[in-house]
């Protein structure tokens, strides 16, 4: 399919000699032009010159997010002051937050690199979006406004909270597509489905940004919200990677297409930093193409995720990974067995008679051992029933059990006891001290 914004690449050989030439120009630019970079490329006795090849990226040293911690309040540097246009921040709220400086160039490549997601998407220049994501000095508003606006679509930039007002502009102005966290997804769908707007609205399609939604949370916001599961998508967002819109799955949902002609992806174990085998699960390791103000060298996001092997439908020649299944340090260790949080997601999309909500909650008894217990919703509609609910508890236990190799005790609550929330919803409690 042909995209505005698609990159000008047309074949693979074409796109990895694009990524070559962008290797050696950001080695040379940060040597160049960055202190930081400088030193750390002599430490690792390596020079732009030693770059003739993509797999010459190995012979360059890691940036991790203490580099950016340190280094505040402008990390990574690589262009003079009077270059710098716009400052993002991370979300962060321990310790001092990640801040990235931007060029002229890098906002508009940005901009043309969201815009491409929106194509993805299929979306028209007819769609009215609305943007309920947070503003300021974060990167998830600009980035779906910037976007939008280079698009050529009509933006909506509501930005996060008040639903009665959200819900009256779904109405009023007949928006089409709805950008949003998948919790506040969820509470959206929850409204519209409370206040019977189905019919009243014309939303066609939702994009998620910011964090990962189980499939049984994806298929309860299109129960409620009337949107197909097939025009629900995934965005990706790094403020280090400049924001928001660095890759999407299109409509055939065979994993995120990533925007190789802007970035290279590596996939390495977490713990070796070797690269894993194909299809195998590593963290997301990131090297900047064009990037001027703040570019990455091998930066590990600790995201996790797999490259998608084989071609997607839609033809395009992006490659894909898949969504992110988690964070190498949102893993918890329990009873000597490692936990992601995804674990769980996939335990509770396959179980019956409840709904996507859960929490973990992790507790350390006076007799030393750990306890896990596990709160679940039921499915909406589902009163509570003694001899039901004992099933569904018997049944999660026993596929935690099963697939974790660990025990945990399981409670059934009502439909909507749990929490939701408009950012990232907090389901992991670790009360263990």
């Amino acid at each position: 399919m042909e995209h505005r914004f698609d990159a000008r690449q047309k074949t693979e050989a074409e796109l990895l000699a694009f990524q070559l030439e962008g290797l050696k120009w950001t080695v040379n630019h940060a040597y160049q032009h960055s202190d930081y970079y400088r030193e750390k490329f002599n430490e690792a006795e390596v020079k732009p010159g030693d770059i003739a090849t993509l797999d010459d990226i190995r012979k360059l040293p890691f940036t991790t997010s203490k580099d950016l911690q340190e280094g505040y309040p402008f990390p990574l540097r690589s262009v003079p002051f009077e270059q710098i246009v716009r400052i993002h921040a991370s979300s962060g709220t321990t310790g001092k937050r990640k801040v990235l400086c931007y060029t002229e160039k890098d906002v508009d490549d940005w901009a043309n690199m969201f815009a491409r997601c929106y194509e993805y998407a299929g979306c028209t220049r007819e769609d009215r979006i609305q943007i309920t994501v947070g503003y300021g000095v974060w990167t998830a508003g600009w980035g779906f406004q910037n976007g939008c606006e280079r698009f050529g679509a009509m933006s909506i930039p509501i930005g996060p909270g008040n639903l009665d007002m959200q819900c009256q502009f779904l109405e009023d102005f007949q928006t089409t597509v709805l950008c949003c966290t998948a919790s506040m997804g969820l509470l959206m769908a929850e409204e519209i489905d409370r206040n019977n707007l189905k019919e009243k609205t014309g939303l066609k399609k939702m994009i998620f940004g910011a964090e990962r939604s189980s499939d049984a949370m994806r298929q309860r916001i299109s129960d409620l919200s009337g949107v197909p599961m097939e025009e629900l998508y995934d965005i990706p967002g790094l403020t280090e990677l400049y924001g928001p819109g660095t890759g999407l799955d299109c409509r055939y949902h065979t994993g995120i297409h990533y925007w190789a002609d802007y970035y290279i992806l590596e996939m390495l174990h977490p713990d070796t930093l070797e690269p894993v085998g194909p299809g195998e699960v590593g963290e997301m390791v990131v090297t900047t193409l064009r990037k001027e103000a703040a570019p990455l060298v091998r930066y590990r996001t600790r995201d996790l995720s797999r490259i998608m092997e084989g071609s997607c439908p839609c033809g395009s020649i992006m490659p894909r990974h898949d969504r992110i299944l988690g964070r190498s340090d949102d893993m918890f260790i329990f009873r000597a067995v490692n936990i992601y949080p995804s674990h769980i997601d996939e335990i509770i999309s396959n179980s019956e008679g409840i709904g996507s909500e859960y929490q973990i909650i992790l507790e350390r008894k006076e007799s030393g051992k750990d306890h896990m217990a596990l709160k679940v919703e039921r499915a909406k509609g589902l009163e509570a029933e003694k001899e039901r609910d004992k099933h569904i508890r018997k049944s999660i236990e026993h596929s935690v059990k099963k697939q974790l190799l660990v025990s945990c005790d399981v409670e059934v609550v009502g439909y909507g006891d749990l929490p939701r929330s408009e950012r990232k919803t907090k389901r992991v409690f670790d009360n263990r001290g």
